[in-house]
């Protein structure tokens, strides 16, 4: 009789999640189909165009010096890289990269059910699941050309070994969750020091032995060591990513609002123009925005202070000064403020004793002070 009800619960969930994934991937159709991008632009064709044409991976030219990427996290350019394998038309071809999409997105509310089970109800998890597939941004990122849709997946992929890890401690797990790790630092920059908090909560809080958490971060290296040995190969030092300084300084001169400023005066075009045209010139071209930032926050320090309580603020709930094309439009804003205040609610009645709450509590607010992500707008 036991067996039997077990069963027919399992074939209920089966059934549920089935349901889950099939409206997640139709639900994005209709949005790819009249809002989708139709064109790959800005960085990503001309990593994608050297990749196809050169066979190197490189965002700048200075004459016939194609210099090496270090500014954009290399994966999703890769990503991109990959469907030219299959020959098809270009308006198809990005149509296949956008459905490609689709089906990470469906993937990733699957492990966000998986990883609300940890917390709740079948039932609850379910909804929950439902109202994340259906999130008007989260949908609207499947029909970009933008690295959202793979960060989400691998962010959801992430989290889930983690609690595996914490609950089990299988060296599975162990192995997934370093090499999703690696791969998750490849696509997105932050996630560098999100892997170190980790491992620290782990072993700190988890009581998670060194040697686990030891080879967790030797599995990350080893996933991140082709894309480290190439820049070492290159640049003589072993660095992943050189764009801490412009996007300090995006968001930190005197133009700046919450959503930064891109522009540079005179003076600063002038020092960027002097930097030589070698394969140094990412590394020197960071260098010189590090400064310029850093002065600008010791000039102003108060202004400064007050634009990054607005940037916090603007994270959690909206910004009231964007510029961004129909940031207002209410399907955007809404959802997001409704989020914002349930969250902050879940917040105040969650059980601050669960070390899983507080792990999530971490790295909410780490991002929540430190990233503010760029994204286009319905």
């Amino acid at each position: 009789m036991f067996l039997n009800n077990y069963s027919k619960l399992q074939k209920r969930e089966s059934l549920l999640i089935i349901l889950l994934l099939v409206l997640s991937f139709l639900g994005r159709i209709p949005v790819i189909l009249s809002l989708g991008d139709i064109e790959i632009e800005n960085e990503w064709t001309i990593l994608l165009n050297n990749l196809l044409n050169h066979s190197t991976l490189a965002s700048t030219r200075f004459g016939e010096f194609l210099l090496p990427n270090l500014w954009m996290p290399p994966l999703y350019a890769y990503y991109l890289y990959f469907f030219t394998f299959f020959n098809f038309e270009y308006q198809n071809f990005i149509l296949l990269i956008l459905f490609s999409q689709s089906v990470l997105a469906s993937i990733s509310v699957l492990i966000f059910y998986k990883i609300n089970k940890f917390f709740f109800s079948n039932k609850i998890s379910y909804y929950s699941s439902l109202i994340f597939s259906f999130f008007p941004l989260f949908i609207y990122a499947s029909g970009q050309i933008s690295s959202i849709s793979l960060t989400i997946f691998l962010s959801m992929f992430f989290y889930y070994y983690f609690f595996k890890v914490k609950k089990y401690k299988k060296k599975i797990h162990i192995f997934f969750l370093g090499f999703v790790a690696g791969l998750l630092i490849l696509v997105s920059r932050e996630f560098t020091a999100i892997v170190v908090l980790t491992s620290l909560y782990l072993f700190l809080f988890c009581k998670i032995s060194y040697k686990k958490i030891t080879l967790i971060l030797l599995i990350t290296i080893i996933t991140i060591s082709p894309y480290l040995v190439r820049n070492y190969l290159i640049f003589d030092k072993f660095i992943i990513h050189a764009g801490f300084g412009y996007n300090l300084w995006k968001g930190n001169n005197p133009k700046s609002k919450v959503q930064g400023f891109e522009t540079a005066d005179k003076n600063l075009k002038y020092n960027i123009d002097k930097i030589p045209k070698d394969k140094f010139y990412r590394i020197n071209e960071n260098k010189i925005y590090m400064n310029e930032a850093i002065n600008n926050i010791k000039n102003d320090p108060k202004r400064y202070l007050v634009l990054y309580i607005k940037k916090v603020t603007s994270f959690f709930f909206i910004d009231s000064e964007s510029s961004y094309p129909n940031y207002y439009n209410p399907i955007h804003y809404i959802p997001i403020l409704v989020l914002a205040f349930t969250s902050l609610i879940g917040i105040f009645l969650s059980n601050k004793k669960s070390s899983d709450f507080n792990y999530l509590l971490l790295i909410f607010s780490f991002q929540s002070f430190q990233y503010f992500p760029d994204i286009k707008f319905i």
